[in-house]
């Protein structure tokens, strides 16, 4: 007797599990994967690389030699949005893999946008993609949260600094 995910009509690279280990593995998205460690140098290297753009763009409004305190918030900040735009895009690919990984029906596409197909995934497909969402994407979720917050944070403190310069 053939198991019913086996005869899962939805082709591979459609299937919600698929494409959550196709997240997992990709280059970008498995930052949010890694240690705490890893992942933060993930994300000051953003952050430090952004710089490029972001220094000639707060030295244009505050030249350094000047105004050297709104030159680091102008451009901490600015590079702090190249950071916020990457968080965004990671947090939107992992909630787009949750949702398809918690609805109990598949939406998919045989040949084309014109031919969309649903299916029911069976109890034991569930189950595993619901232990999958619980154990795997939430907590990468959390992080991505944290990480929101605490840039949220950094930007009040530095609006903050900004008013008593």
């Amino acid at each position: 007797m053939e198991s019913s995910v086996s005869v899962c009509p939805v082709p591979f690279e459609q299937q919600p599990i698929n494409e959550y280990q196709e997240l997992k593995d990709s280059w970008f998205f498995s930052w949010a994967t890694l240690d705490g460690g890893s992942y933060s140098r993930k994300m000051a290297w953003i952050w430090g690389w952004s710089w490029l753009v972001a220094g000639p763009v707060a030295a244009a409004s505050f030249p350094p030699q000047k105004a050297l305190g709104q030159f680091m918030l102008c451009g901490g900040a600015i590079a702090s949005l190249f950071m916020v735009f990457a968080l965004v895009q990671m947090y939107l690919g992992w909630c787009y893999v949750r949702d398809r990984l918690t609805k109990p029906i598949v939406f998919y596409e045989e040949s084309g946008w014109y031919d969309g197909q649903c299916w029911s995934k069976p109890p034991e497909v569930i189950t595993r993609d619901r232990l999958i969402v619980t154990y795997q994407v939430q907590p990468i979720l959390q992080r991505l949260n944290k990480t929101f917050a605490l840039l949220a944070l950094i930007f009040c403190l530095g609006s903050l600094i900004w008013f008593f310069l």
